[in-house]
């Protein structure tokens, strides 16, 4: 090679070095760094929640942990809203009210996971990633306090207790939630996933989670002996003829193009071979997305039961009884405005291959409560995925092969559910707040 040429090519290589130098910062992401560096203590305070879980309403270390952090960044804050809920509020001037939430409560479930930071409470276990909730959170309010002066408006942080029963979010708004705090334009969440790779975002239109109902079934009868059925009326084969008949209410009811559900979960009866009790117990949940649906679903029950017994010769003394529990969870709707504003800000954020539309689910998800408590504000619960790229790759991707959430097993990948749930949360709150002009 040339010695002139080799000089003008080594020439032309350090100007595109020295450009490449120079272009680098322009690639730099604020947001993104800032997280990086928060992330060893973040992940520190992850394994402390893990190791210590706290169920429904006894979240009282956890509820401490984030008041104190809030406090620090200087937020007002509030503890004991709706037994045990956090309320922390950042006012910085004109414009919206920001509602983020994250659930603090574990599940009686015992740990199987084999992690080194395993639940020390027995029986006890953050089967459902709250603890990843509750981190974000913290970070989110780290970027937020940093940032004051990027966004306008009011920013309310909550930690809600007592999610898995469906009760804390009533609690919250029961207790003054939105008399005593900044009511919210929009109120914004997420959940990780087990049906996502790890760190992808995952959001539905409309309705996202479901009614839930709890239903008790008492089927009345007449006892006797199980050598002599004919002088009796044997309530195990009237309750079995009605669990058979309550498919119907969704294949042949409903309407093919909506859902529902309607599963038995317990059957008790009897207490020897030989002997037909007089009662037996049904628990069923009821799953559905509309209040017509549910109406159908639940109304069908009744109907059915009724209808079965007079089949089966009860008399009216001994129809079957139908108690609705007070355990119902409204269904989760994701309002379209905001869910198509934040379906683009983060596929602009995180790239198309991060984000995508997926599926309404059965599960349910108190987090409704904050929308229907006023209809006019702009709600999203979106995911974040939380399987860990060897175990999703491991199952090709089919998550029958995969722990769901609320297994003994559930492990996410807790640095990329984080991480993206903190840029992602952030990102939002900084569009909801922007200042204008």
């Amino acid at each position: 090679m040339p010695r002139l040429f080799r000089s003008s090519l080594l020439c032309a290589s350090l100007a595109a070095i020295a450009a490449l130098m120079i272009a680098a910062p322009a690639l730099a992401d604020p947001l993104r760094d800032a997280i990086a560096a928060d992330m060893p203590d973040l992940l520190a305070t992850y394994r402390d929640f893990h190791t210590h879980p706290e169920l429904s309403f006894q979240e009282v270390r956890s509820a401490a942990k984030l008041a104190a952090e809030a406090k620090k960044l200087g937020y007002e804050v509030t503890t004991g809203v709706g037994k045990t809920g956090v309320g922390a509020v950042m006012k910085n001037g004109p414009g919206p009210v920001l509602l983020l939430r994250a659930d603090m409560d574990a599940l009686p479930v015992t740990e199987q996971t084999g992690l080194a930071y395993a639940s020390t409470q027995p029986g006890v276990m953050h089967a459902c990633g709250h603890d990843t909730h509750m981190t974000s959170w913290i970070g989110v309010a780290r970027r937020m306090a940093a940032m004051k002066a990027s966004w306008s408006g009011t920013l309310v942080m909550i930690g809600q207790p007592a999610e898995e029963i469906g009760s804390g979010a009533r609690a919250m708004l029961k207790d003054g939630l939105y008399t005593r705090f900044p009511k919210p334009t929009v109120a914004i969440a997420f959940h990780d996933s087990a049906s996502l790779p790890a760190g992808t975002i995952g959001y539905v239109h409309g309705y996202t989670m479901a009614n839930v109902d709890s239903v008790d079934l008492l089927v009345k009868g007449v006892g006797g002996h199980g050598a002599y059925p004919h002088l009796a009326k044997d309530p195990i084969v009237l309750a079995a003829r009605i669990v058979t008949a309550l498919q119907t209410l969704v294949s042949r009811e409903i309407d093919p193009l909506e859902s529902g559900v309607v599963t038995v979960g317990s059957f008790q009866a009897g207490t020897k071979h030989n002997i037909i009790p007089a009662e037996a117990r049904l628990q069923l949940t009821v799953r559905s997305y509309t209040p017509e649906v549910r109406k159908t679903l639940l109304d069908g029950i009744a109907r059915i039961a009724k209808g079965e017994a007079i089949a089966a010769g009860l008399p009216d003394s001994a129809m079957p009884v139908v108690s609705l529990k007070d355990e119902f969870t409204p269904a989760t709707f994701n309002t379209h405005k905001l869910t198509t504003e934040m379906a683009g800000v983060f596929e602009a954020r995180f790239g198309k291959d991060r984000i995508r539309p997926v599926r309404a689910q059965m599960g349910g998800e108190d987090f409704s409560q904050f929308h229907l408590a006023d209809p006019s504000i702009e709600s999203l619960l979106f995911w974040v995925g939380g399987v860990p790229a060897d175990t999703w790759a491991a199952g090709k991707g089919d998550i029958t092969t995969l722990p769901s959430i609320h297994s003994p097993f559930w492990a996410p990948d807790a640095q990329a559910v984080i991480s993206t749930a903190i840029e992602a949360m952030t990102t939002a709150a900084l569009t909801v707040l922007k200042k204008s002009g």
